[in-house]
């Protein structure tokens, strides 16, 4: 407990659905019962309120007293990015954990896809963290130290099955820029890091993935298998990589790319097909 006493934690795509604990809801939990402020950020006001009130609720049963506000913002627009990053500094005073949580796939090499699906894959898994670095960087620059927390994904590492070269190649490019901003400002209290995930069992597979099998229990089982370890990672997994970077732990770990993916990038095993041309994945 308080490894992230009165840090506070800017999340990007913390919100939920429903509840439904995602990737980005699953770090601003973990945060939160961490001792941090967490700012939740999604573009849809009945995310936002769905995503504190889950926060809540989970620091509650762990006997925490939550520290967590939510904002509307869209990570594709630049004043919107601004604008929320300059209420967190008038509600906060600082910004010490930036994390962007924000991506979607869509299915479809160069053939089937089109320049506008291809220009969206672009802005919102990539073009957002320049914006939120843009507007963030400032602050933490000033106060002398920060994390920046950056969710690729193992499919930007290796190709693992599924027909979406925007996402893998937006991925990719996300470890390198993380890197880059990670060396650039080193030596002025700033660390950037990013977490792969790999196969998770996440809310999205069940709305997104599901179809693309005979079944769901055919889904999981695929996914499963699919993984060194038999089974699918969760989204506390992917979370507890992003405290370890978030903290001060990690106060000499800069510019990596951490995998949470039970080992599927070291494996030489081939990855399974998947028939997926016409999906649209969101994590």
């Amino acid at each position: 407990m308080n490894r992230l006493n009165g840090k506070t934690c800017l999340v990007f795509g913390g919100g939920s659905v429903g509840g439904e604990i995602n990737n980005g809801l699953a770090a601003a939990i973990t945060y939160a019962r961490e001792g941090a402020r967490v700012v939740i950020v999604d573009h849809q006001e009945e995310a936002v309120t769905e995503g504190i009130k889950r926060v809540q609720a989970e620091c509650e049963l762990a006997g925490i007293e939550p520290m967590a506000v939510g904002l509307v913002g869209d990570v594709t627009s630049d004043t919107s990015v601004r604008t929320v990053v300059e209420r967190t500094i008038a509600e906060s005073g600082r910004i010490d954990v930036l994390h962007n949580n924000v991506g979607i796939a869509l299915m479809g090499g160069p053939i089937e896809q089109t320049l506008e699906e291809w220009d969206l894959t672009l802005n919102v898994n990539l073009t957002s963290m320049f914006l939120t670095c843009k507007y963030v960087l400032p602050h933490m620059l000033a106060q002398g130290s920060g994390s920046i927390i950056n969710i690729g994904s193992v499919g930007g590492m290796r190709y693992i099955g599924y027909n979406y070269p925007s996402y893998s190649a937006t991925k990719g490019a996300v470890t390198q820029f993380t890197q880059n901003i990670a060396l650039e400002y080193a030596s002025r209290g700033i660390r950037a890091n990013t977490v792969a995930p790999g196969y998770i069992n996440t809310p999205m597979i069940y709305r997104q993935i599901n179809s693309l099998y005979d079944s769901v229990d055919d889904m999981i089982a695929a996914r499963d298998a699919l993984s060194p370890t038999g089974r699918m990672g969760n989204s506390f997994d992917v979370a507890n990589a992003a405290l370890f970077l978030a903290s001060d732990e990690s106060r000499y770990v800069n510019g990596v790319c951490i995998p949470v993916d039970g080992g599927l990038v070291q494996s030489s095993a081939p990855p399974v097909q998947g028939h997926t041309q016409g999906a649209r994945l969101y994590s």
